[in-house]
């Protein structure tokens, strides 16, 4: 069968009979939009892959849980949040006990290996752009991740986070004052990812063997 036409609906009750293929139809589908939130939110690019692989571990695994008349995105884009408010509960906790990660570890996201210097240069401020996201406060980010990178609506951007569209636009606001102020100063900028105090993870039930490549 074509899954092309089908609905993410369609795909997540096929899945749930058991069939294989819908299950890599919906990670192919929604992969790299989830990647982008999660890379956004946490700053490193490998690691943004393994938390991406644990949200959707975990969406297939409560993929019963999915209201098919809401849009599947929305809620994948969920549960990837609560996965990297893990991470950041989890980095905080081992540099806690270990007393060892420099305050520079997230400086390593971009790759140092290009040798032209105009792509370097747009790799540096790409590099400066990412550091000052992921040292937002976790509700701007956030709300500025779904609204402006993602392109959600506010609408949709604030039942995502469960907030009043007032509240989505105050926030894109102040992140992006903020924003402005960090790459005006760099020495303002100071990353936050290990310091949120979030709540809400998501369980970590075990997925079905073959939704999660």
């Amino acid at each position: 069968m074509n899954a092309g036409p089908l609905t993410d609906g369609e795909l997540a009750a096929m899945a749930l009979t058991g069939r294989q293929s819908a299950y890599t139809d919906l990670l192919a589908r929604h992969r790299e939009p989830i990647y982008r939130i999660v890379r956004g939110h946490i700053g490193d690019a490998d690691e943004a892959i393994d938390v991406t692989q644990q949200a959707f571990i975990a969406a297939f695994a409560a993929l019963d849980r999915y209201d098919r008349v809401r849009p599947f995105r929305h809620w994948l884009a969920r549960i990837a949040l609560n996965k990297c408010r893990d991470w950041a509960r989890r980095r905080a906790v081992r540099r806690l006990l270990t007393n060892a990660l420099p305050l520079g570890a997230a400086e390593t996201i971009a790759d140092e290996s290009v040798p032209q210097d105009v792509v370097l240069d747009d790799r540096q401020r790409l590099k400066g752009v990412m550091l000052a996201i992921t040292g937002l406060p976790s509700r701007l980010k956030e709300a500025l991740l779904l609204h402006t990178v993602e392109g959600l609506s506010q609408s949709e951007t604030a039942a995502l986070l469960g907030v009043s569209e007032k509240a989505v636009e105050t926030r894109v606001y102040r992140a992006r004052q903020k924003l402005n102020e960090i790459l005006r100063d760099p020495n303002r900028s100071s990353v936050s990812t290990g310091t949120t105090k979030d709540e809400g993870a998501f369980s970590r039930p075990h997925p079905p063997s073959a939704g999660t490549h």
